[in-house]
């Protein structure tokens, strides 16, 4: 099996193609390590539940930066998000990490991005890292093509009609 750090070409791609590509792969932080499950795409300023909908702010400017960068934010005053930037730079795209099955230290399933940061202990200090350059923090390519659905994405009040949410098919 290979053990490839992801290069920004792998990102520098449409999100949902990217997003699809992700399931199946592993993401490593610190000691821990596990695939990647689930995931949801944002697109672009036309996208209503894209952070970037609003246009460029300092929150979002990584959004609209190179790809390949994590994106994590706070949300409901209690949880991290983790996502991956995507596409051209200057075009605002992004990954959500959803769901993550950890092999390292221990095998356990991850469900929901709150949940996946608070046991992996990714935080804003973590916000606006390349992740194509460092085992510390990146996702790697192991081999696997896993089958997943598409389902329309969950936790958000608009663009619920866009099936941009991608599950391995379990």
């Amino acid at each position: 099996m290979n053990n490839t750090i992801l290069s920004r070409n792998f990102y520098n791609r449409p999100t949902l193609i990217v997003a699809g590509e992700l399931l199946g792969k592993i993401l490593k932080f610190s000691n821990f390590s596990g695939i990647i499950t689930e995931v949801e795409a944002y697109i672009g300023v036309d996208d209503p539940a894209c952070h970037a909908a609003r246009g460029y702010t300092q929150r979002t400017s990584v959004m609209f930066g190179m790809p390949g960068f994590s994106y994590v934010y706070f949300i409901y005053g209690m949880y991290h998000c983790l996502n991956i930037v995507t596409e051209v730079e200057g075009f605002p795209a992004a990954v959500l990490i959803r769901g993550l099955k950890l092999i390292k230290p221990s095998e356990v399933d991850l469900g929901g991005p709150g949940i996946l940061c608070k046991k992996l202990n990714i935080t804003k200090e973590h916000n606006k890292r390349d992740m194509t350059i460092s085992y510390e923090f990146c996702v790697c390519d192991y081999g696997l093509k896993p089958d997943y659905i598409c389902t329309p994405r969950i936790g958000i009040s608009k663009g619920q009609e866009k099936f941009w949410r991608f599950k391995i098919n379990q």
